[in-house]
């Protein structure tokens, strides 16, 4: 997780997934150009869309310079998620595919997900909508995170995050949670104990019933 905030002015946050080379060498440019003044940066970009369409850019010729320099014929495909706002737009978030092609949350799905997605996707489409509060909306991720480590051992902690609220304009509440860390640990047993409850709960067979009389 990457941030870039200039207070009251702008904040976007970028996170990466693919290739490290690719994603180290993008967040080292997107840096390079802001301390040189290039155009555009993210420091100048009007609005969410022209940073995508510049993360973009940067992400493809990134990809471009990685492939000529490997014989081998190596795969330097990533994706980013940038998320923020800057000045009175409205916040956004927005998938960058490796190709520089993007897309934007809706209101019908308003997540968005990159790599392995698979195992913590089913809460997110059961729970988050866009009348869900900000910090119940983190309480979920942190969930979806949990649900994908215990059934993918490639991916653990630590789980970086970041809550941001709309207008503030400033560097968000970030935090790092360790796989000891006290807060961590009770959302995964909370967690736990509410679904043995909740499967506890659900209605019974026919027979079942019929076997209680």
């Amino acid at each position: 997780m990457h941030s870039f905030v200039w207070p009251q002015d702008r904040f976007l946050v970028l996170l990466s997934a693919g290739n490290l080379a690719t994603t180290q060498s993008v967040v080292k440019r997107l840096n390079a150009d802001i301390d040189k003044s290039l155009q555009p940066n993210l420091r100048t970009v009007a609005n969410m869309h022209e940073a995508a369409d510049y993360v973009a850019l940067v992400s493809t010729d990134v990809q471009k310079q990685q492939s000529l320099r490997d014989s081998a014929g190596g795969t330097y495909e990533a994706t980013f998620i940038l998320g923020g706002q800057i000045g009175s737009e409205p916040p956004e978030t927005l998938l960058i595919y490796a190709q520089g092609n993007y897309i934007h949350e809706s209101n019908e799905h308003p997540f968005l997900q990159i790599g392995e997605i698979k195992y913590g996707k089913p809460i997110l489409d059961r729970v988050i909508k866009r009348h869900v509060q900000l910090e119940a909306a983190a309480r979920c991720a942190l969930v979806s995170m949990n649900s994908t480590m215990r059934s993918n051992l490639t991916v653990g902690p630590p789980v970086e995050m970041m809550i941001y609220e709309k207008d503030s304009l400033n560097g968000g509440r970030r935090f790092n949670l360790t796989e000891d860390d006290p807060f961590a640990k009770n959302i995964s047993q909370s967690w736990n104990a509410g679904l043995t409850q909740a499967l506890e709960n659900l209605p019974r067979f026919p027979w079942e019933s019929e076997a209680t009389k």
